[in-house]
């Protein structure tokens, strides 16, 4: 390093705090440790801090108090939450709040050192940025998000860096994974919170009414028409409006979306009056977006206009640890809306639900749950209250594992080959494979390859 920076490592467990601290210390930073939130503060006039690394669960005052402290007296200070406990609840907490990053223990040399390099080049290279959060108050969630794995504490720690701002936001998945609670969160974390959040099903709407339905009319300008009305969009002004399924909607329904979100106003059909209407877009599709655009289904421009902030969601089989979780929430939810006493979740139910792909996502697991609340009689969910799909035959269950696998096998392969392009160079190698060099840490780790890796870099 060029330069060295002030780092300040706050955890009440020594080994985590020493551990965290000689890795800093041998990439250069002049580290201070503190074993408490209260320590930390008195240390906080002491030294210009560019980094805090800070445990969520301290013996006194916790990470999310250190965060508001230091946000509130350093902005321009970077603070790292670290937690043995995470969820996708706190993920979203800390980013939205202004939290840099979100660690899950355990965490290896390799996520630190990566991410130590990236905060000194942005310290060194780049102005600081400003966070945005500034509500942070407790370890508490105030919204309903079920989930622990890495897969959706990323997605969620997405949101949060991205929820403050005002900027469009496309949310790309398969059917089921949860697009319209992430658009929901992302308002609800936004500075238009106490506005109208408006959801629009655009593959519900027939083509032929999407326009009045979104932009409103007035009377007389279709059969019909007894009145004026206004659009949702108008609803939504200042607010927050969810074009879901956007990739459904017709050619000439896109040319007009596209001048709305150029100039920011909205005519009725059969007016020729504009109205100035401010509303955060945030749109989604289950489709392949840039396959749909190359093959003139869906305008490039208005891709472009929509995209400027992409979050995928990923797919419940890729994120099967959450099964347990979310099945639980929903058990708890059904019983209480049937009145019934749920004591839980058999084991061998637990096995069907965390062994099925589940292609329908959340939604699917939501709707077995409730089905088998509503039919079960045993007060224990069992494998026979479960739908007969989770049962299936050792065929099917095959022909599943062989494709997830051999994708699998194929991500593995093209990281071994950049690899072994880049002799062992990690930043080299994301390069190659297009790819941001923390994204491919966690592929590494993911995927299994660490120990492989190392056999090779020996040899």
């Amino acid at each position: 390093m060029d330069r060295t920076f002030n780092a300040l490592v706050i955890d009440d467990e020594p080994s985590v705090r020493d551990f965290v601290s000689t890795v800093l210390e041998d990439g250069g930073w002049q580290v201070t440790r503190a074993a408490s939130a209260e320590e930390a503060f008195e240390l906080l006039k002491q030294a210009n801090w560019p980094i805090v690394f800070c445990d969520v669960l301290l013996g006194g005052a916790d990470g999310f108090a250190v965060l508001r402290r230091f946000k509130q007296d350093l902005p321009e200070t970077k603070v790292v939450l670290m937690t043995g406990h995470g969820n996708a609840a706190g993920a979203l907490d800390a980013t939205s709040f202004g939290a840099y990053d979100y660690l899950l223990k355990p965490f290896g040399v390799e996520d630190l050192q990566s991410l130590s390099a990236t905060l000194h080049d942005q310290l060194t290279s780049r102005p600081n940025r400003v966070s945005v959060g500034t509500r942070a108050s407790a370890n508490r969630s105030d919204i309903d998000l079920v989930g622990r794995s890495h897969a959706f504490i990323e997605v969620m720690k997405q949101v949060g860096r991205v929820a403050a701002t005002s900027l469009p936001v496309f949310l790309t998945g398969e059917s089921g994974t949860g697009k319209e609670l992430v658009a929901s969160t992302l308002h609800r974390r936004s500075g238009r919170a106490d506005k109208t959040f408006v959801a629009v099903n655009c593959g519900a709407i027939p083509a032929d009414l999407i326009e009045s339905e979104l932009f409103g009319h007035v009377k007389g300008s279709f059969t019909g028409a007894d009145r004026d009305r206004r659009g949702l969009w108008e609803e939504a002004n200042e607010g927050t409006v969810f074009l879901d399924e956007i990739t459904e909607t017709s050619p000439s329904f896109q040319v007009k979306l596209l001048r709305v979100l150029q100039q920011g106003e909205v005519r009725r059909v059969g007016s020729n009056q504009t109205q100035k209407v401010t509303a955060r877009v945030i749109a989604s599709s289950n489709r392949d977006v840039e396959a749909e655009v190359k093959a003139g289904r869906f305008r490039e421009d208005l891709y472009y206009r929509l995209n400027v902030v992409s979050i995928t969601m990923p797919a419940l089989r890729d994120h099967k640890e959450d099964i347990p979780l979310l099945a639980g929430y929903f058990a708890a939810k059904y019983a209480e809306r049937c009145n019934r006493r749920i004591l839980g979740i058999s084991p061998d139910a637990r096995t069907l639900l965390t062994q099925y792909d589940w292609p329908g996502n959340i939604r699917e697991l939501e709707n077995a749950i409730e089905r088998a609340i509503v039919l079960g009689s045993s007060g224990m969910i069992l494998p026979e209250d479960l739908p007969e799909t989770l049962h299936e035959t050792p065929a099917q269950s095959m022909r599943s594992s062989t494709y997830h696998e051999a994708v699998r096998q194929l991500k593995r392969q093209l990281i071994l080959t950049a690899m072994d392009q880049s002799e062992g160079k990690i930043t080299e190698a994301a390069r190659l494979l297009g790819v941001h060099s923390n994204y491919l840490h966690r592929l590494i780790r993911n995927l299994d390859l660490r120990l492989t890796l190392k056999k090779r870099n020996k040899a």
